[in-house]
C-alpha cells in the first residue's frame, strides 16, 4: 500500500523494513519488534513532547501495547473536571441531559440504555429530563417512533402527574399532541398538524418573552403558548406523557439538532471531548494513508513479501484506530474493502466486531438527506421539476408544454447523474458483502461465509424477537439498503455456482426447499407457522414426517415440548427422556441469546428438536434411520450446513415430491431464507413510508397550481390578497424545489428499476417456495407464515410504491407471475392447512384487492378451471362461523359493472369531493368477471343445498347489518337533537358507515344471485325456494320503508352530512333494492313474475308509495302541505334539513342509470299498482275473525289437527 505525492513521508529500509529470515527470532506477530515500534511511533507520536525523542530512547511499542498507548494519546488535552462542568447561564442540572429515570417519572416506562429513548408501558406514563431552564431561549427535539397518543412539551417541578393526567393537564405544564392535533394547558384547543412515525418535533421555549413554540420537521407551527409563568423559583423541564406502547427518542444536544432554530440553544452543549478525539483519529488515519514504504530492495527476490507482511501491518494498525472510530467507518468504504480482503482481519472482524451494535448493517446504508444543500443535490440537480397539470380528480395529466418538457428532461438528466454517483457507493458495498460471503478462505479455519451466516441468523432473531420495541430494532431504513446489497451479492454467487455446475438452478428460478421448514436445521425462533405452533405440528404430523420425508420424531423430544402433555405421557416418555430434560422440567437448555421472556412454553422445542433422518438417496429396501440433534446457531459448522459424505446438511429429509437435483450451495439457501425474513420484518413498511415524499410533492404541486390560478383571478383592487397569495406561491415553490431533489434521491436509492427488480425477484422466490411447499401435502403446514406475507406485500409494493416511475408491465414474465400469485391466493385463502386467523384474513384481503384491478382479475381468470371453481365454491360457503365481509366484497367486485345503476367508481354525491387516495381498491373502475359469474351460476344451480345455505346466510347477515345500522343512526340522531354540544364518537360513526356499506354489498350479492340463478327463488320445485323468496321480500320491504318514508330518520341523518358518514346516502341502497325488484318483477318469465308479485304484495310491510318514491312520485303534494315555510335555513339544523332536501328520484341520475333501466322501473311500478289494487279487492277479509290470529294481516288458510290452531300458512 503506497501513496504518491509530495506530501507523503518516506520511511527507508533503515527505519522500517519487512521481517527477514535472520530476524525471525525477534519477530512478534507479523513484523520485527523494532521496525514495528518505529512505524507505530511514527503513526502515533506523543503530542505533548516538543520534539520526537530518538529511536533509541523511545519505549518499544507493539500491537499488544497499542490500545493503551492510543487511549493515552486520546485523553491528552481533554478538559479537566473543573473546566468541564462549568454551569451554563439559564440552565440547571447535569451537563449531559438525559431522561430522569430515578425520580422524574410516573407510571411504567421502558427507557433505553442511553436514557434518551422511552416506551410507554402503562395507560398514560410521564417522564421529564434531568435538566431545567429558567432564562434564555432553549430547544430540544423528539423523534416520533409511533404516531399514537402523546403529549410533548415542558413542565415545572411542581407538576404532579398520574395515570390520567400528564404533561399539559396541569397548570404549569404545556404540551403539543400531534395525534389529536391539539395543544394542552389544563384546557385544550386545536393546534399544529398531525404527526406520523419518523417525524421530528422541535420544542422551543423563550423565557425572555414567555412563549412556547413547536415545530414539525423544521416547519414552525406557530406560537402555542404566551405569557407563561416565569420568575424566581420557576424552571421548566422537557417532559412527555405517552400511552401504552408509544415510543419516542429525545435529542437534547448530544447530537446536532436536525432542525436548529436561530437564537435557540440546545439544552446540552456539543460533546467537545468526543469531537477532539475524532479530530485526532482522523489525523492518525491521514498519517497511515500518506506514508510511503520504500521496499524495492526487499521485493527484488520475492515480490509476494509485501502482500504477506507489509499490508497486514497497516491493516491491523487501522483496525486499532477504527476500534475507536467505528461510527465513521462507513465513510471509508474503500479502506474497509482493503481491510476485509485480508483473510485474518476479515474473520476477526466478522467474529468479534461486525454485527455488534448494528455496525455491519451501517456499512450498507445510504442515508436519505433531509437538507438538500448539505448533500450537494443543488449542484447535481440544478433544475427541478414537478407535475403542473391535473385532471378533475387531482391526478397528474400527461399533457405538457414545450417548456415543461425541457424542465422535466433536465431534471431527469440530473437524476441520472445522482444515480451514477450512488451506484459507485452501492458497488463498494456489494464488494464488502461478497468478501464477507467468501466460502473458499478455509486456510485459517472456518470460511467467512459460515461466520457471516451464523451472525446474520442471530441478527434476524434479535429483530424478530423485539418487534414490539421499536427502539431495540435495527432501523428499517438500514434494513432496506442491506436487503438490496445482500440480494445482489447472493445472486452473484448463485449464478457463479450455476456456471460451475450447470445442473443447478439459476438465480431466476431460486427458491427455498420445503425441508428447511421441518428438519430442524434452521431456527425460526418464535415465528408462526401456517399450521400453528411447531411443537403441535411435530406431534400431529409425526407420521407424515416419517412417511413423506423419512423423519422420525423422538418421543422424548415430543413429550418435552409441552407441559400440558407431561401427565398424559409420563409413563411412556420418562424412561426415554434425557437427564437434562428431566432436571429442567421437560425443556432442554436454550442458548442465552435465544432466550426471551415473550416466547411461549410450546416454543421451547425450537432449539432442542431431535429428529431421525435418513439419507436422501432412497434405496428399494427400507433405509436405516439415523438420529441427529439440531445444534444452536453458534454451534453449527460448515459440515452441518453444507453436509458431506451422503449427509445433505440443510436439505436433510427431502420429500418425495421435491426434485432430486442440486439447487445451489446450501449456505446460500439459508441466506435467501433470511432475506425473505428481513423483508417481512421491516423492509415493506419502510418502502410504504418513503412514498410519503412523492405524495407531498403531489399535494404541494396541486396547492401551487391552485394558488397560481387564484393569483390570476385576483382583482387589482385587492393588493393585500395578492401579496398573501404571492407569499404562499413562494413558499410552495421553495418547498417543491426541496422535495423534488429529495424525491430524486429516494427514487435513485429505493424506487429505481434495479431495486424494483430485486423486490420482483423476491416475489418470485416466495411464489416458487410456496408452490414447492404446497406439493408436500400436509407438510405445507410447517411453512413459516412470513413467506405468504412477503408474497402478498412484495406484490403490493410493486403495484403501489414503485409505480408510476417504473411500470410493472415491463418486468420479465410479469403476466405469468401474476397468474401464479393468483393461483396461490385462490387456493390458500380457504386452505384447511392454514390455521392462523391473521394470515387467513391477509389472504382474503389480498384476494379482494386482486379482483379490483383489471390486470390482476384477468390473472385470476387464467388460473386452471378446477382452481377457479374451487375458489368460487369456497366463496359461496355459508357466512356463519367465518369472516364473511371480505368474501362478500370479492363477490361484489365480480358483479360491479353489471348491476342496476352499478357502473359508478364514486357515488354521485361524492363527486365534488376529492378522494383521499385514488389508488384505493374501492375507487377502481368496474371490471366485472363474466367467467367467474358463470362458475357461480353453475355451482348454485347444481348444488341446491349449498345454494340454500349460502342465501340463508346472506339474508341473515343483511338482516343483522341493516338492523344495526338503523339502531346506530337512531343514537346519532338523538345526540344531534340535544341542546347541549355533543361530540359523536368517531368510532361509532365509522361502525355505522360500515354497517351501511355491508348492507349495500349484501344487497348487491343478492342482486347478482337473482340475476344469474333466478330459479333459486322462483322455481318452487326446489327446496327452500318459496321460503327464500318470502324472506327476500320481507327484507326488501323493510329497507324500502326505512329509507323512503317521508321525513324519516334516514333522511335526517343523511342531511346532517357528518364526517365519517359520507358513504351513507339514498342512491347506493335504493338502486341495489331496485335492481333486485326489477329482476324478479320484470325480467323473469311470467310464472316467476307472478310468484314474486304475489309474495311481495302479501308481505304485511309492503307499501306501494315506497316503490313510487323511487321515481319521485306520490309524496310531492303531501310534502308541500306538511313542510313549513322557513325564511332562513341554518346549515346543520336537523329541523330545517327536510325543507331544503330534494326528493330522491332515479330520473335525476341520468349519468348513472340508463334509459332502458328507467323504463323497467316505470314498468314495474305500473305492474305493482295494478296487482296491488287487484290483491286488495280479492283478498280483503270480510270479518276480523277470518284473519290469522298470529299476524292479523292474512286470511286463515291452515288449521292444525288435533290442536285446532289456526294460521295463515
Amino acid at each position: 500500500m503506497s501513496s504518491k505525492g509530495g506530501g507523503s513521508t518516506a520511511l527507508t529500509r533503515r527505519n522500517y523494513r519487512l521481517a527477514s529470515d535472520t530476524d525471525k527470532p525477534k519477530v512478534t506477530g507479523i513484523v520485527n519488534e523494532k521496525l514495528l515500534s518505529d512505524y507505530l511511533h511514527h503513526v502515533f507520536p506523543a503530542s505533548h513532547l516538543p520534539r520526537p525523542p530518538l529511536a533509541s530512547l523511545r519505549k518499544p511499542l507493539g500491537f499488544q501495547d497499542l490500545g493503551a498507548h492510543l487511549e493515552r494519546l486520546l485523553t491528552e488535552g481533554e478538559p479537566t473536571e473543573d473546566t468541564r462542568d462549568q454551569p451554563v447561564d439559564g440552565c440547571l442540572g447535569p451537563l449531559t441531559v438525559v431522561l430522569d429515570h430515578t425520580s422524574g417519572f410516573e407510571g411504567l416506562l421502558f427507557v433505553d440504555d442511553d436514557l434518551l429513548g422511552v416506551i410507554g408501558h402503562s395507560n398514560f406514563s410521564s417522564i421529564r429530563a434531568t435538566t431545567c431552564v429558567y432564562r434564555g431561549k432553549w430547544a430540544y427535539e423528539v423523534l416520533i417512533s409511533s404516531q399514537g397518543l402523546m403529549q410533548i412539551g415542558w413542565c415545572t417541578l411542581n407538576c404532579r402527574f398520574n395515570q390520567e393526567e400528564g404533561v399539559g393537564d396541569t397548570p404549569d405544564s404545556y404540551a403539543y399532541d400531534g395525534n389529536r392535533v391539539r395543544k394542552w394547558n389544563v384546557t385544550t384547543t386545536n393546534y399544529g398538524k398531525s404527526w406520523a412515525a419518523g417525524d421530528i418535533v422541535s420544542c422551543l421555549i423563550d423565557l425572555d418573552e414567555g412563549t412556547i413554540t413547536f415545530c414539525l420537521n423544521g416547519q414552525s407551527l406557530g406560537t402555542a403558548f404566551s405569557n407563561i409563568k416565569m420568575g424566581p423559583g420557576v424552571a421548566y423541564f422537557p417532559a412527555i406523557s405517552l400511552s401504552f406502547k408509544e415510543s419516542v427518542a429525545f435529542n437534547f444536544g448530544s447530537r446536532p439538532l436536525r432542525y436548529p432554530v436561530e437564537g435557540y440553544l440546545p439544552l446540552q452543549n456539543p460533546p467537545t471531548a468526543d469531537l477532539l478525539r475524532a479530530h485526532k483519529l482522523l489525523g492518525y488515519i491521514k498519517t497511515v494513508l500518506s506514508t510511503t514504504l520504500d521496499t524495492q530492495e526487499v521485493l527484488e527476490k520475492d515480490s509476494a513479501c509485501w502482500s504477506l507482511h507489509g499490508e497486514p501491518t497497516i491493516l491491523v494498525t487501522l483496525v486499532h484506530i477504527f476500534n475507536y472510530f467505528a461510527p465513521l467507518m462507513i465513510h471509508y468504504l474503500r479502506l474497509t474493502t482493503a481491510i476485509l480482503r485480508h483473510e485474518k482481519s476479515r474473520k476477526y472482524l466478522l467474529s468479534n466486531v461486525l454485527f455488534d451494535v448494528l455496525r455491519s448493517v451501517v456499512f450498507f446504508y445510504i442515508k436519505t438527506p433531509l437538507r438538500v444543500k448539505e448533500a450537494g443535490l443543488e449542484e447535481l440537480i440544478p433544475t427541478t421539476w414537478w407535475p403542473t397539470r391535473f385532471d378533475k380528480e387531482g391526478k397528474e395529466s400527461k399533457d405538457e408544454s414545450a417548456e415543461e418538457r425541457m424542465r422535466r428532461r433536465a431534471y431527469e438528466r440530473g437524476c441520472q447523474r445522482l444515480k451514477k454517483r450512488i451506484e459507485v457507493v452501492e458497488e463498494l458495498q456489494v464488494q464488502i458483502l461478497k468478501l464477507m460471503l467468501n466460502n473458499k478462505d478455509k486456510g485459517t479455519g472456518e470460511a467467512s461465509r459460515y461466520i457471516f451466516l451464523n451472525k446474520f441468523r442471530k441478527f434476524l432473531q434479535e429483530n424478530a424477537s423485539n418487534r414490539g420495541h421499536p427502539t431495540a430494532l435495527c432501523p428499517p431504513e438500514y434494513m432496506v439498503c442491506f436487503l438490496h446489497r445482500l440480494i445482489t451479492a447472493v445472486r452473484s454467487y448463485w449464478d457463479e455456482g450455476k456456471m460451475k455446475n450447470p445442473g443447478c438452478v439459476s438465480s431466476d428460478e431460486a427458491y427455498v426447499p420445503p425441508q428447511l421448514f421441518y428438519n430442524g436445521k434452521v431456527d425460526y425462533f418464535d415465528l408462526q407457522r401456517l399450521g400453528g405452533l411447531l411443537s403441535h405440528l411435530k406431534k400431529t404430523l409425526k407420521d407424515d414426517l416419517a412417511s413423506k420425508a423419512n423423519i422420525l420424531m423422538d418421543p422424548a423430544e415430543i413429550q418435552a415440548t409441552s407441559m400440558d402433555d407431561l401427565d398424559e405421557e409420563e409413563e411412556s416418555g420418562s424412561a426415554q427422556r434425557p437427564f437434562g430434560a428431566v432436571a429442567m422440567g421437560g425443556a432442554l437448555a436454550r442458548p442465552s441469546w435465544l432466550s426471551s421472556p415473550t416466547l411461549g412454553r410450546a416454543n421451547r422445542f425450537l432449539s432442542t428438536a431431535a429428529v431421525s433422518l435418513m439419507t436422501p438417496r432412497r434405496p428399494l429396501a427400507p433405509p436405516e434411520k439415523v438420529k441427529v440433534r439440531t445444534l444452536a446457531v453458534e454451534q453449527r459448522t460448515e459440515e452441518d450446513i453444507e453436509g458431506s459424505h451422503g449427509n445433505d446438511g440443510l436439505l436433510l429429509g427431502r420429500p418425495l415430491e421435491e426434485p432430486d437435483h442440486p439447487i445451489t450451495e446450501k449456505s446460500l439457501l439459508e441466506i435467501l431464507d433470511g432475506i425473505v425474513m428481513m423483508y417481512n420484518l421491516s423492509v415493506h413498511q419502510q418502502l410504504g413510508k418513503m412514498v410519503v415524499v412523492s405524495d407531498d410533492v403531489h399535494e404541494y404541486a396541486v396547492a401551487l397550481k391552485d394558488t397560481e390560478e387564484k393569483i390570476a383571478r385576483c382583482p387589482a383592487r385587492r393588493p393585500d390578497i395578492l401579496e398573501e397569495l404571492q407569499k404562499s406561491q413562494k413558499v410552495f415553490a421553495e418547498k417543491l424545489n426541496h422535495l423534488s431533489r429529495r424525491l430524486a434521491w429516494i427514487n435513485a436509492t429505493i424506487y429505481c428499476k434495479d431495486k424494483m427488480l430485486d423486490v420482483y425477484w423476491l416475489l418470485r422466490v416466495c411464489i416458487l417456495t410456496i408452490q414447492h411447499a404446497d406439493n408436500t401435502g400436509t407438510l405445507f403446514a410447517f411453512t413459516p407464515e412470513f413467506y405468504l406475507n412477503v408474497a402478498m406485500n412484495s406484490y403490493s409494493s410493486l403495484k403501489n410504491y414503485f409505480s408510476p416511475s417504473n411500470c410493472m408491465d415491463q418486468l420479465p414474465g410479469y403476466e405469468d407471475t401474476l397468474t401464479q400469485l393468483a393461483a396461490i391466493l385462490a387456493k390458500h385463502f380457504a386452505d384447511p392447512r392454514i390455521v392462523g386467523t391473521d394470515i387467513k384474513d391477509s389472504l382474503m384481503q389480498a384476494l379482494a384487492s386482486y379482483v379490483c384491478y383489471p390486470q390482476s382479475l384477468r390473472a385470476v381468470e387464467r388460473i386452471p378451471e378446477e382452481q377457479r371453481v374451487s375458489m368460487m365454491r369456497n366463496l359461496l360457503a355459508p357466512y356463519e362461523q367465518r369472516p364473511w365481509a371480505q368474501t362478500n366484497w370479492i363477490l361484489v367486485r365480480l358483479w360491479r359493472g353489471c348491476g342496476f345503476g352499478y357502473r359508478y367508481t364514486r357515488l354521485p354525491h361524492l363527486l365534488k369531493t376529492k378522494p383521499e387516495d385514488t389508488n384505493l381498491p374501492s375507487l377502481q373502475k368496474p371490471c366485472p368477471s363474466l367467467l367467474l359469474q358463470r362458475h357461480m351460476a353453475e355451482l348454485l344451480s347444481l348444488d341446491k343445498d349449498m345454494a340454500a345455505s349460502f342465501l340463508n346466510s346472506v339474508l341473515n347477515q343483511l338482516n343483522w347489518a341493516f338492523s344495526e345500522f338503523i339502531g346506530m343512526i337512531q343514537e346519532i340522531q338523538q345526540a344531534a337533537e340535544r341542546p347541549e354540544r355533543n361530540f359523536v364518537d368517531t368510532r361509532q360513526l365509522k361502525v355505522c358507515a360500515t354497517c351501511f356499506d355491508l348492507s349495500v354489498s349484501l344487497l348487491r350479492v343478492l342482486e347478482m344471485t337473482v340475476t344469474l340463478v333466478p330459479q333459486i327463488f322462483l322455481d318452487w320445485t326446489r327446496p327452500s325456494a318459496e321460503l327464500l323468496l318470502r324472506r327476500l321480500a320481507q327484507l326488501l320491504n323493510q329497507v324500502l320503508n326505512r329509507v323512503t318514508a317521508e321525513r324519516n330518520l334516514f333522511d335526517r341523518v343523511v342531511n346532517l352530512r357528518l364526517p365519517g358518514l359520507e358513504s351513507v346516502d339514498h342512491y347506493p341502497i335504493l338502486v341495489a333494492v331496485t335492481g333486485i325488484l326489477v329482476r324478479i318483477l320484470v325480467d323473469c318469465e311470467r310464472q316467476g313474475v307472478s310468484r314474486a308479485a304475489s309474495v311481495l304484495l302479501s308481505d304485511p310491510c309492503f307499501q306501494l308509495h315506497s316503490i313510487q318514491h323511487l321515481l319521485g312520485e306520490g309524496e310531492t303534494s303531501l310534502a308541500a302541505a306538511v313542510l313549513p315555510q322557513t325564511p332562513t335555513v341554518h346549515p346543520g339544523d336537523p329541523a330545517a334539513a327536510p325543507a331544503e332536501r330534494k326528493h330522491f328520484s332515479l330520473h335525476a341520475y341520468t349519468d348513472y342509470i340508463h334509459e332502458e333501466e328507467e323504463q323497467k322501473v316505470e314498468q314495474m311500478l305500473a305492474f305493482l299498482t295494478i296487482e296491488s289494487k287487484q290483491a286488495a279487492a280479492s283478498t280483503a277479509p270480510t270479518s276480523e275473525e277470518d284473519l290469522c290470529p298470529i299476524c292479523y294481516a292474512h286470511s286463515i288458510s291452515a288449521v292444525f289437527k288435533p290442536c285446532s290452531h289456526k294460521s295463515c300458512k
